[in-house]
């Protein structure tokens, strides 16, 4: 699941879902990533295939199963939001909303404009 919904992030800001970004966007090392996504390839969530832009580089991309699991997932996710959020206004709801989608994005504008630290 975890591997799938990075993959899932950089797709939707239109970042190549690279071994190594889906390492970066879950927080984990290359060989960890390489592992989630050789188990969700396994189990027929995603597909690994040479990236249009670069033949010697390798892109993960999801499968009808795993849209469909992600799908699912985020289905359950909104009806436990739903739940979490009982009583509160709709403004209020779209507010927290908005609020988190906003911290995200500056997330990413943050992680992008960052340089590599030299060691």
């Amino acid at each position: 699941m975890l591997v799938c919904e990075a993959v899932h992030a950089l797709d939707l800001r239109a970042t190549p879902a690279t071994v190594n970004s889906i390492a970066h966007e879950i927080g984990i090392d290359q060989s960890g990533a390489s592992r989630l996504i050789k188990s969700a390839a396994a189990a027929g969530y995603l597909v690994m295939a040479a990236s249009p832009a670069d033949g010697r580089r390798r892109e993960a991309s999801l499968t009808p199963a795993g849209r469909s699991m992600l799908d699912q997932a985020h289905h359950w996710q909104e009806d436990i939001f739903a739940e979490l959020t009982t009583g509160w206004s709709d403004k209020k709801r779209r507010d927290f909303q908005q609020a988190m989608t906003d911290l995200m994005e500056r997330s990413y504008a943050m992680d992008a404009c960052a340089t590599p630290t030299p060691r």
